[in-house]
């Protein structure tokens, strides 16, 4: 018994100290967690506090700003003071503005691209024509004027609209003194979901060289199947929806109206839209040195007596297209940068495929004394493939290849009168670029063009450009 009861306190003297250890450990961590959940409010406390001084300091630049304007106005008209002063006089303008408009209404986003070209060729560019195909007589096709001359320039200006829109203009400054609106849209930032819409004048999104503005080809001039199937570049008014998955791989649906008014179709002036297109892309990474994308697209117009030259034997003898074309686009783009650094050294391939099928009516001789309709339908085609190779910093060259196929036109009524030789145009350009920084290029380039029969056009080409202001990121 005696045995019993001092093995009993033996045991309660060993585990007091154990309980007392147990009951500090549990009041430490109690302790520590008050502690860190107290270091979290405060931390909390101060961003609210400093979140609102910096709102309150947004308020305050925003009257400022209001009320810059109205205080000019009452200096420089005294009869205005006493209007300023009451409640009631309030501009409809000023109603409805949103706020903090009119700080982002005057800061715009402008860059300028000066671009100029020193040309020599073979043959005179004013008789230059792409045997074959039936072109619009405005159509942008060829090496341009010999001699010294100002390229197409660029000014553009850009801006956040509001939290839910952004604007954009793409002016373009012709060498003949003449200006042209590229694009100007508007578009969406807030839908969400992968989407964006689009509406106003803008380059079609088919294609991969399509939405790309000129200062951006790794070429002086775009392709010969650019020239021939979509009159250089397809721009159109309309509205544009744009879709990306929300995948580890990119996959990009986009769909578009438009009014027709460009190559291959025409202004129809009707209700309705003149122009349909959709495409979808997509690419990813292979590894940390490659990347790659590709599409397919399909855009559709409509033409209405549009004037075409080059299909007759005789230049002087004008034919006008009203029907449907529809033009097939495959793309594809591949891209190597060493561990994705292609600051020093990188290559990009790349190549497009394009297939335009024309159905309707072709009239013979407008205006002349043999004037006469009859139907007509061709499938042409054309395809270019370029590589460029970036070999140290600053310097880049770059081989393109590309041909034409004119196909069998079916004249109809008229199948006597055209003289169909089977011609397939081609054309070889190698160019040489040096950039000192990425806002200045200097480019030479040479080609081989024979896109007309008879005698290849030697050409050479001296290029400039130069980027003033604030430029956006360019695309894949």
């Amino acid at each position: 018994m005696q045995q019993r009861i001092l093995t009993a306190a033996v045991a309660m003297a060993m585990a007091g100290p154990v309980a007392a250890q147990s009951a500090a450990q549990s009041t430490t961590s109690a302790n520590e967690l008050q502690s860190l959940r107290d270091e979290i409010q405060t931390l909390r406390n101060a961003y609210e506090a400093r979140l609102q001084a910096l709102e309150q300091r947004l308020q305050a630049a925003e009257r400022a700003t209001a009320q810059a304007p109205a205080a000019a106005t009452t200096a420089a008209d005294p009869a205005a003071a006493p209007a300023a002063s009451g409640v009631a006089s309030v501009s409809p303008g000023a109603a409805t503005a949103p706020a903090g408009g009119g700080a982002n209404a005057f800061n715009p986003a402008v860059s300028l691209i000066l671009s100029g070209l020193a040309t020599r060729t073979s043959r005179d560019p004013a008789g230059y024509r792409i045997s074959g195909f039936g072109l619009s007589p405005d159509a942008e096709v060829g090496p341009g004027t010999r001699g010294l001359s100002l390229a197409e320039s660029e000014l553009a200006f850009s801006a956040s609209i509001d939290p839910y829109w952004r604007g954009a203009l793409h002016a373009a400054l012709h060498p003949d003194d003449s200006v042209s609106v590229e694009e100007a849209f508007v578009e969406t930032t807030a839908l969400g979901s992968g989407l964006t819409l689009k509406a106003g004048r803008f380059f079609s999104n088919v294609g991969y060289l399509n939405p790309q503005h000129a200062h951006t080809w790794d070429f002086v001039d775009n392709p010969l199947a650019y020239q021939a199937l979509l009159g250089t570049q397809y721009g159109d008014d309309g509205v544009q929806l744009r879709w990306i998955a929300p995948t580890d791989q990119l996959l990009e649906f986009s769909a578009e109206l438009g009014r027709g008014r460009s190559f291959p179709g025409s202004d129809v002036g009707a209700n309705g839209a003149g122009m349909r297109s959709v495409s979808v892309h997509t690419g990813g990474d292979i590894g940390d040195s490659h990347s790659w994308r590709a599409g397919l697209s399909v855009l559709q117009a409509s033409a209405r007596e549009q004037p075409l030259t080059g299909l007759a034997a005789d230049d002087s003898i004008a034919t006008a297209f009203t029907g449907r074309t529809r033009v097939y686009i495959a793309d594809a783009v591949w891209k190597w940068a060493p561990e994705g650094n292609a600051t020093r050294t990188n290559f990009k391939l790349q190549g497009e495929v394009l297939q335009a099928r024309r159905s309707g009516s072709l009239v013979y001789d407008l205006g002349g004394p043999a004037e006469s309709a009859g139907d007509y339908r061709v499938t042409q085609s054309g395809w270019y493939v370029q590589g460029i190779y970036q070999f140290m910093p600053r310097w880049r060259v770059g081989l393109r290849t590309e041909r034409l196929d004119a196909g069998s036109p079916n004249y109809g009524a008229h199948a006597g009168l055209f003289d169909g030789s089977g011609f397939q145009p081609k054309k070889h350009s190698l160019m040489l670029d040096y950039s000192p920084s990425e806002f200045s290029r200097v480019r030479l380039q040479f080609a081989r063009d024979l896109a007309r029969e008879g005698a290849a056009d030697n050409q050479i080409f001296l290029q400039y450009q130069m980027s003033l202001g604030a430029h956006g990121a360019h695309g894949y």
